[in-house]
């Protein structure tokens, strides 16, 4: 049976897709999973510029919020114990800073530490075409062992929102720590993943 994941630490950075940062916090909330937020300037920025949030409820969601500037924080050492790390959304500036451990700001030193570790952290990383340089990059992220999650829908459990799509990457985020959710009808679940009929 795996521990109990009771702390989790959030880092939301500054690709688009802040909402998946918004969204995976009230899930925490709601099953009772301690978070520790920390958030890029420009994460704050596209708050504002890509939904009807500002940054301050975005924070009030969190149990406990650290300035990205501070390098004293909690998480930015080992000896704090989470149970793991997720940036939502993973800009390709952070992926970068992270698979070269260039400890800059406290969410990439929250990640750093995280890895170094051995908990798990999970790259949402949003970007979209792909070149080489960012294949490099994520190829050298998971070399050093963090699960590399891109925000791609699927389609089998038959969403109707927005937010239904959001809630299925969130809950493939939350399986890589084996945490319990119901945020998605599950392949073979009902009758989602059979009489699909093509388009």
């Amino acid at each position: 049976m795996p521990e109990r994941v009771e702390s989790l630490i959030v880092g939301i950075s500054g690709a688009s897709g802040v909402i998946y940062g918004l969204e995976i916090l009230r899930v925490l909330q709601g099953l009772g999973i301690q978070s520790h937020l920390v958030m890029t300037l420009a994460a704050r920025v596209n708050f504002q510029v890509e939904t009807d949030y500002v940054p301050a409820q975005v924070e009030a969601l969190a149990d406990f919020v650290y300035d990205d500037e501070n390098l004293t924080a909690p998480i930015a050492s080992g000896s704090y114990r989470t149970g793991g790390m997720i940036v939502i959304p993973c800009s390709i500036k952070t992926l970068s800073a992270i698979a070269h451990s260039h400890s800059a700001n406290l969410l990439v030193r929250a990640a750093d530490v995280t890895l170094k570790e051995r908990r798990p952290l999970v790259l949402v990383v949003r970007e979209t075409p792909l070149h080489q340089g960012h294949l490099e990059l994520m190829q050298r992220a998971a070399g050093l062992g963090a699960v590399i999650l891109p925000p791609m829908p699927a389609f089998y459990h038959r969403p109707q929102t927005i937010t239904d799509l959001i809630h299925h990457t969130i809950g493939k985020v939350l399986d890589c720590f084996g945490i319990a959710h119901s945020l998605y009808r599950r392949w073979g679940e009902g009758t989602a993943a059979t009489g699909l009929t093509s388009v």
